[in-house]
C-alpha cells in the first residue's frame, strides 16, 4: 500500500487536472499487474506479438502511435522504439513509474501525450464523434495500435453516462463510441492493429460459468487473426472461489 500511495502522489503533479481522477485507477492496475504477473504473462506476450506482426510488413517505419499505452506491459516498446523513427504513446495517464522507466532506458524517440480517446465530450457538444480524427494531424504515420483499450472506453463511457444522466447524450452513446473507435481505425490510410478484450466470464473452481457479458455492447469487432483468453482476475485475486476470464482478439 505504501508503494501504491507514493506512486499516486508522484503521478498527480505530472498529470493534467482533468485526468487526475484516473490516476488511482492506473495505480490500481499497476498493482494488480504486479500481483498477477505470472498469470498475465501469456496475454502480454500475445498482445506484443500481434503488434509486432502488424508492423512486420511495413515498407516504411516512420511514426507509430499507440492508443492506450498504459503500463507498457502489453506493448513491445523496445522493438517499436528500435524499428520506428518516432513512437507516440497516448493515454489518459502516464504513471511516473512508466515515465522514469522510459527515461532510464534512453528511449529518446518516444513521446508521451495525455488524451481522452473516448470521444464523449465531442459527442455531447456536436452530436457526432470522431475520436481518432486527430490522427490526421500526425505526420508520417505508418502504424496505429489500439492496445487493450476499446473495452475500457466502453466501460468508462457507460459509467459516465449512467452517473451524469445527461439528456443531451443519445441513448446509444456507449455503442456509438465503441463503433467510432473501430471505424476510426478502419479508415486510417496506414496500417492498424486492434487488440481488445471482447467479453468476460466469471468461472468457479469447477469450471462452471456463473456470469458472462459482452464488453463491446453488441458492437461487432473486425474479423480477428488470432484470439486467446486472459485471466484478468485469477483465483485468489478477487475471490478464492471464482476467477474472471476475458476473451481477447487481435486484428491487423
Amino acid at each position: 500500500m505504501i508503494v501504491e500511495a507514493l506512486l499516486y502522489i508522484a503521478t498527480l503533479p505530472v498529470t493534467a487536472k482533468p485526468h487526475r481522477k484516473f490516476v488511482r485507477y492506473s495505480v490500481n492496475l499497476w498493482s494488480r499487474a504486479r500481483r498477477c504477473s505470472g498469470q498475465w504473462a501469456e496475454h502480454e506476450e500475445k498482445s506484443q506479438s500481434a503488434m509486432l506482426a502488424a508492423a512486420s510488413g511495413l515498407r516504411q517505419k516512420r511514426t507509430v502511435v499507440v492508443l492506450g499505452s498504459g503500463l507498457l506491459r502489453d506493448v513491445p516498446i523496445e522493438a517499436l522504439s528500435k524499428a520506428f523513427d518516432t513512437v507516440v504513446l497516448i493515454d489518459l495517464v502516464h504513471l511516473t513509474s512508466v515515465r522514469f522507466w522510459l527515461k532510464a532506458k534512453g528511449y529518446r524517440n518516444v513521446r508521451l501525450i495525455e488524451r481522452d480517446l473516448s470521444g464523449y465530450d465531442a459527442l455531447r457538444e456536436t452530436g457526432s464523434a470522431e475520436p481518432l480524427g486527430f490522427l490526421r494531424g500526425v505526420p508520417y504515420l505508418d502504424l496505429v495500435i489500439s492496445a487493450n483499450l476499446l473495452s475500457q472506453i466502453g466501460r468508462g463511457v457507460k459509467r459516465r453516462f449512467e452517473a451524469e444522466q445527461d439528456r443531451a447524450m443519445p441513448q446509444d452513446t456507449v455503442q456509438r463510441l465503441i463503433a467510432a473507435h473501430i471505424e476510426g481505425l478502419q479508415i486510417q490510410p496506414c496500417a492498424t492493429c486492434l487488440v481488445t478484450d471482447t467479453s468476460y466470464a466469471v468461472i468457479d473452481r469447477n469450471g462452471k460459468t456463473h456470469e458472462a457479458a459482452d464488453l463491446l455492447q453488441d458492437v461487432a469487432p473486425p474479423a480477428d487473426k488470432t484470439s486467446w483468453t486472459w485471466p484478468v482476475a485469477p483465483l485468489g485475486e478477487e475471490s478464492r472461489d471464482y476467477q474472471i476470464i476475458h476473451h481477447v482478439i487481435a486484428a491487423w
